[in-house]
């Protein structure tokens, strides 16, 4: 169920657990800022998440209360880990869901990076049409 990212943080959701080794997961890239994994439910050939290790609810949380270090360390870990999976060319995509219509399902501020195929258009025909 999409979460409100105006709550305050839950330090029982599931990114928590996996930052504190409570739930395994597949290590792609660890930091001081970042940890990043593979999605458990993969949506394409290439589905990784990253997460800041701060407590973050969402990307407005996180942008307006991060440190400058946080936020470049976390930037910078998102772009080592399409680097490292070989994702900058032929290209991918990265998501962050915001809010209940945004469907954030972990109160955790996250990005998916999608790549290892073709993933076609970002909207739905029935929406890019609206002028």
């Amino acid at each position: 169920m999409p979460i409100d990212p105006t709550l305050p943080y839950d330090d029982n959701n599931i990114f928590a657990k996996i930052l504190r080794g409570e739930i395994p997961s597949k290590t792609v890239y660890d930091d001081e800022w970042a940890y990043a994994f593979e999605d458990i439910n993969p949506q394409a050939e290439t589905h990784t998440l990253v997460i800041p290790k701060g407590r973050y609810v969402s990307w407005d949380d996180f942008s307006a209360t991060a440190s400058a270090d946080e936020i470049a360390g976390f930037v910078r870990a998102v772009g080592i880990v399409a680097r490292e999976k070989g994702l900058v060319e032929p290209g991918y995509r990265l998501m962050a869901n915001i809010g209940r219509n945004g469907h954030q399902e972990v109160p955790h501020l996250h990005v998916h990076i999608f790549g290892g195929q073709k993933l076609g258009p970002m909207i739905a025909p029935e929406f890019a049409k609206r002028g």
